[in-house]
């Protein structure tokens, strides 16, 4: 296994593709990769998403997006999920989840975007703003 990131592999390739352009000295395969090229890619490759978005289901896609609209934070959460065990009511399947998927949960919450498990849709909580 390599240390490398994706970041140094796409750079690597991205000067050989730069390479490839001025070494076939214009054999019909048009323009030489510029600069301006090259920062524009690394421009679009900083702004996308990660690879490997977060999975969850819809409903708790749904319970995340309603806790944001309404100014909920993630310690009300944990909270509501610690008082799982003292109440006597049965808990809810959005909070079983929480509780045995928490980090997960923490992450999409923080991240503020993830893939729905069920649609395979990306939701960005920004958009939903």
């Amino acid at each position: 296994m390599s240390n490398e990131t994706k970041r140094d592999v796409f750079n690597d390739l991205l000067e050989e593709l730069a390479d490839a352009y001025i070494t076939l000295e214009g054999e019909g395969i048009g323009d030489e990769l510029t600069n301006e090229d090259k920062q524009a890619y690394l421009k679009d490759y900083d702004n996308a998403l990660p690879d490997d978005l977060l999975v969850i289901p819809k409903s708790i896609s749904e319970y995340i997006k309603n806790l944001h609209k309404f100014h909920r934070d993630l310690v009300d959460v944990f909270g509501m999920v610690r008082d799982l065990g003292i109440t006597r009511t049965e808990p809810t399947g959005v909070l079983v989840w929480v509780t045995h998927n928490i980090d997960t949960f923490a992450r999409a919450w923080l991240l503020e975007v993830w893939k729905i498990k069920e649609t395979g849709e990306i939701v960005k909580l920004e958009d939903e703003k």
